[in-house]
């Protein structure tokens, strides 16, 4: 098996192993179900407010993940995912929007990045994929959420469009990590879906999906944002991509497919320190 980059740093945390060492002005990381408050469906580390989980119970949840990191929810920024693939910047002015209700998110969006320290951006999963991003010699630091939608509208190659634009950020001086969505052996679409992620993906990089039947596809959704962030310029030895599966690791992840709709969600989340 290749080499998992995600690692526990506690119950409740992965961390991208292969960015402690190169990249120690950021941490980034990914929770996991384990060690919270919640209960049924919720049980018990769920961090999203919009699952129909009590309140009370996601705020102490993400008191948790707070004082694990040594970031409050004031300093979160959170928007509100609509499997698009809109990107905001933000700066300390949105500090704390989405860390305590809906109403006041960062706004529409699936993508969040930043120039500045101490701003600690979050995303939430349930099988869809993480994408982290950093420049270290630019010193901007990014995340999106990137479920089939949002992979069929290439939000990721629309990071490092936005970042070449707006940052004078190269594609080659980025770095990217995928973190742990649903595997493709889970992961059954139609044609439909094949369809619309062929219109982003050249002839040649359509290797992220496999016919098993007529009409019927196991997609692998990581693949697929590799291939994206390849043909955008990413350097192949710049991207890392963990091997787990949030279906298949059940006591680990919670699975919007496995579990059927009514689930919570993990949290993606990076910060520049310095």
């Amino acid at each position: 098996m290749k080499h998992e980059p995600f690692q526990p740093m506690t119950s409740q945390i992965l961390t991208i192993e292969p960015w402690k060492e190169k990249f120690t002005h950021i941490e980034a990381g990914f929770t996991s179900r384990a060690g919270g408050s919640g209960s049924g469906p919720y049980d018990s580390l769920n961090l999203a407010l919009h699952v129909g989980e009590d309140p009370e119970k996601v705020a102490v949840n993400r008191k948790i993940i707070g004082d694990i990191t040594g970031f409050p929810v004031n300093s979160w920024v959170a928007s509100n995912q609509v499997h698009g693939s809109d990107i905001k910047k933000v700066s300390h002015k949105d500090a704390g929007k989405g860390s305590v209700s809906l109403e006041d998110s960062a706004g529409d969006a699936d993508g969040l990045y930043t120039t500045e320290q101490n701003l600690f951006l979050v995303s939430f999963y349930a099988d869809c994929v993480p994408l982290y991003f950093t420049a270290p010699k630019q010193g901007v630091i990014g995340l999106a959420h990137a479920g089939w939608r949002g992979t069929a509208a290439n939000i990721a190659a629309e990071m490092v469009t936005l970042w070449s634009k707006e940052e004078q950020v190269k594609a080659e001086d980025i770095y990217v990590a995928i973190g742990p969505s649903i595997g493709p052996r889970a992961y059954e679409v139609d044609d439909h879906v094949v369809n619309e992620l062929k219109k982003v993906l050249s002839p040649d990089r359509q290797s992220g999906w496999q016919e098993t039947t007529q009409g019927k596809y196991q997609l692998d959704l990581k693949e697929v944002n590799k291939q994206l962030l390849l043909e955008a310029g990413v350097d192949e030895d710049h991207i890392v991509i963990s091997n787990y599966c949030t279906y298949k690791e059940d006591t680990l992840f919670f699975s919007h497919r496995r579990d059927q709709g009514t689930t919570g969600r993990m949290m993606s989340f990076i910060v520049k320190t310095q």
